[in-house]
């Protein structure tokens, strides 16, 4: 993690909640919480396990599933429902921003685009104050869309 400034907060944040909510303070628990804060963008269950292993602490699955509900729970982190299943985004001091998710292959780019944001912010809700909002655009990345091209020539040439 980059920002040791924001490593501490955080790290107070989750010890006061796991104290709060009579959850035992573990070496683990600390150390999926680090490898969290330091991964840029959305990830997934996997991508901690990875990144586990790759620092050469042994977790195992269940421990990281829970400590991933625990931080939900804090606030710590945010769960995004993509099309091919769930991926995470840590949340201490994140703005509002938007993403763009291949269909096919699942990678996603956060972008931001001023004009939305004040549209939003600039809406008035009937009986309703918005908090934050989520925007999430579908596509193929051109990645994929070329590999579908080449695939489609690749196709029609042998037929």
């Amino acid at each position: 993690m980059g920002n040791t400034g924001v490593q501490e907060k955080v790290r107070k944040l989750f010890t006061d909640y796991l104290e709060k909510n009579g959850q035992r303070k573990t070496s683990e628990r600390l150390a999926i919480l680090d490898k969290i804060y330091s991964l840029d963008g959305l990830f997934s269950i996997e991508q901690i396990l990875q990144g586990m292993e790759q620092m050469k602490f042994r977790v195992s699955r269940a421990t990281v599933y829970n400590t991933v509900t625990l931080l939900l729970d804090a606030k710590l982190i945010v769960r995004h429902n993509l099309g091919n299943g769930s991926k995470y985004e840590k949340s201490f001091d994140l703005t509002t921003h938007h993403h763009i998710i291949c269909t096919e292959c699942g990678k996603s780019q956060v972008f931001d685009i001023p004009a939305i944001k004040n549209i939003i912010d600039n809406t008035r809700f009937p009986r309703f104050t918005p908090n934050d909002y989520s925007l999430y655009i579908y596509g193929i990345c051109s990645t994929c869309k070329r590999a579908k091209t080449m695939k489609l020539k690749k196709q029609n040439k042998t037929k």
